[in-house]
């Protein structure tokens, strides 16, 4: 005969075992996976936000943000099985198993990947607190979770706003005057092709010598109100999270640089891990400091060099001078 009281189901996931070792480690592997995630722009009923999560089987550590203020939650094991006991009445699971399901259901939240029927999300603020609320099925049955979330110190807004977003303001400024080299150097190969008689083909590809002063001057006026548009912050994370990664990973770097030998080696090493420490870190992938533009078209102002001139015309051969003596 069937019990006639609430039903239980009992889960258990292979490639989660549970936590063991070093808490203080684990802890220190899942803020240093925390700051290697991008931020992720979520929309939410009416409420715009940001967001990066970092989800181990030791627990998970999350940030939000309405680019007005900061909340933070990170639990450990203990608490999510607390919380999952609270909510999920007739769920019984490790932590582990309830650390994985969250993961899938964050994951797509946060790659602005859809997932219709999966999961719904929604947010609640009280005074200075932030829940948000996910709804959604594990084996069969309904599936709750809240994301208590507090205001985030100042030193957690530093480490993942403050200074990453020094860092690639530098990065971005260095790498202007790096362009801007090297657009004298293209002027001054153009000014030697001329100089030994070489024509445009096509006047249309003809540009004026690069003059950084006048092109600065002209970018604060016509430019800068439409560059500097945060918005609700959808720009930021759809063309500079890459570079966001860059600069976080060599914060990271520095910060063990200066431990010394008496760091952990398990912390110092979290970053490389793979998905079994960080499950929400992207695949690496060849880091640019540019932002996403459109690109231009693909026909050169200039010969990349003196063997190959399909765009200039020679009307006479001189010696080489020069940038080519």
């Amino acid at each position: 005969m069937w019990n006639s009281g609430p039903v239980k189901t009992s889960l258990s996931i292979p490639g989660w075992p549970l936590p063991s070792g070093n808490s203080k480690w684990q802890m220190e592997e899942l803020e240093q996976g925390l700051l290697m995630q991008p931020w992720a722009w979520l929309q939410l009923a009416e409420n715009s936000l940001l967001a990066k999560a970092c989800i181990t089987k030791q627990g998970y550590a999350l940030l939000v943000s309405d680019l007005q203020q900061v909340w933070h939650e990170q639990v450990d094991t203990s608490v999510v099985s607390q919380r999952a006991k609270e909510l999920n009445k007739r769920l019984t699971a490790p932590p582990a198993a309830f650390l994985c399901h969250l993961d899938d259901l964050l994951r797509p939240l946060l790659k602005d990947t859809a997932c219709p029927g999966k999961a719904t999300f929604s947010c609640e603020r009280v005074a200075e607190a932030l829940t948000l609320r996910v709804r959604s099925e594990l084996s069969g049955l309904p599936f709750y979770w809240n994301f208590h979330c507090i205001l985030a110190s100042p030193s957690l807004v530093s480490q993942h706003l403050i200074r990453p977003l020094m860092g690639m303001s530098l990065a971005l400024q260095c790498q202007v005057r790096e362009l801007a080299t090297l657009l004298h150097m293209k002027d001054l190969e153009i000014q030697d092709y001329q100089e030994s008689g070489a024509t445009l083909s096509r006047d249309r590809l003809k540009t004026e010598p690069f003059e950084e002063n006048s092109f600065m001057e002209q970018f604060m006026v016509e430019k800068l109100p439409e560059a500097c548009s945060v918005g609700d912050g959808r720009p930021f994370v759809m063309n500079l999270q890459s570079l966001y990664v860059a600069v976080a990973r060599q914060e990271i770097q520095v910060g063990q640089k200066h431990q010394g030998t008496g760091a952990p080696q398990t912390s110092s090493s979290a970053p490389s891990q793979g998905t079994d420490s960080q499950l929400l870190n992207q695949p690496e992938e060849p880091v640019s400091l540019a932002p996403s533009l459109p690109e231009p078209e693909k026909e050169p102002t200039v010969p990349s060099s003196p063997v190959q001139r399909p765009q200039l015309l020679k009307v006479k051969r001189k010696k080489p001078r020069g940038l080519f003596s």
